[in-house]
């Protein structure tokens, strides 16, 4: 794929934004009233393609664990899940649950935010300027009673077909890129050149970067809100030009950190959710699957990445199934 390479200022990111917004927008495209941007290139054709890659029957999750061990740090007051149990097996024993014959049980709750660990970036978790994706007023899409046009659960049964695994890291390094690499538009491409893969219409694409693999060796520190390798600003065209479906990393922000730009805050997410509505995934862990695709040289699989379908939300937890 050839992608038009925009020059990048660092001093003026909201050129940059501007610009890349007008050139990507896919407002309108699907109508008015279309609440599932680049999840229209998922179609049904497509999933018929993508489970035909379905050959050994393995499966791999691609989830963090949700845990109190987690990666966050309190970072825009994001904490890790507090799970607790509202009736146990001690409860049973002692009969204090009230019912009969000897009928005992274990419930439990858990509290967190919903992009705490493995998790999708929903379509009104961004806005540029107070424009939500396909051109509405932000504060027509989420207020607080919620996201009542691109909530969540209007992907609930959508996220699913052909994953492709670009493993950048493998590829460009030692299995890790330090933090602070911007992965380039020819860095995807030559990554799945280097994996023999093409990138297709509604694939679901997930980009390896290693940063998961040294936060679990050296120890979460910053990994949830810190410097990370992730996409260049300058893979914006090639995001949009790609018509894939979705992108996900094992990064908490997806893009590069620190910006690129001087006093900005996330511009690549700026351009790709509110403009191109496009499905960003965080937070992601390729690295089983990463080894099997290295072994076996297949790197496109099925993939199903459905998220829990809470009302309104602009984003929820998931837990994806690769499958090969």
């Amino acid at each position: 794929m050839t992608v038009p390479r925009p020059s990048l200022d660092r001093t003026d990111p909201e050129g940059a934004v501007t610009a890349a917004a007008k050139r990507c927008s896919n407002a309108g495209r699907w109508g008015s009233d279309d609440v599932h941007g680049t999840l229209n290139f998922l179609t049904p054709q497509a999933r018929v393609r993508a489970a035909a890659l379905v050959r050994r029957g393995v499966t791999f999750s691609l989830a963090q664990t949700f845990d109190e061990h987690g990666p966050q740090r309190g970072w825009r007051r994001r904490t890790n899940p507090v799970h607790s149990m509202t009736d146990t097996g001690t409860d049973a024993e002692r009969g204090v649950q009230g019912f009969p014959h000897g009928f005992g049980g274990a419930d439990d709750v858990v509290s967190m935010p919903l992009q705490c660990s493995t998790q999708w970036d929903g379509l009104g978790h961004i806005f540029d300027h107070g424009t939500a994706y396909n051109g509405r007023r932000a504060g027509d899409v989420v207020t607080s009673a919620g996201d009542a046009v691109t909530g969540i659960e209007t992907a609930a049964a959508l996220i699913a077909g052909r994953g492709v695994l670009l493993d950048v890291g493998r590829v460009l390094g030692d299995g890790e890129l330090p933090d602070g690499f911007a992965i380039l538009p020819e860095h995807l491409d030559a990554t799945a050149a280097a994996h023999g893969v093409t990138i297709e219409e509604g694939d679901i694409v997930c980009v390896r970067t290693g940063r998961l693999s040294r936060a679990r060796r050296e120890g979460w520190g910053e990994y949830a809100g810190g410097d990370s390798p992730g996409l260049s600003f300058l893979c914006a065209d090639w995001l949009h030009d790609s018509r894939i479906a979705a992108i996900a990393t094992d990064t908490w922000g997806f893009e590069v950190r620190p910006n690129e730009f001087d006093d900005s805050f996330q511009p690549l997410h700026q351009v790709v959710i509110p403009h191109i509505g496009l499905y960003i995934g965080e937070m992601w862990d390729f690295d089983a699957l990463a080894e099997d695709c290295a072994a076996d040289g297949a790197h496109a699989f099925w993939l199903t990445a459905v998220p829990i379908p809470f009302t309104g939300a602009v984003g929820a937890p998931v837990n994806p199934l690769a499958v090969k």
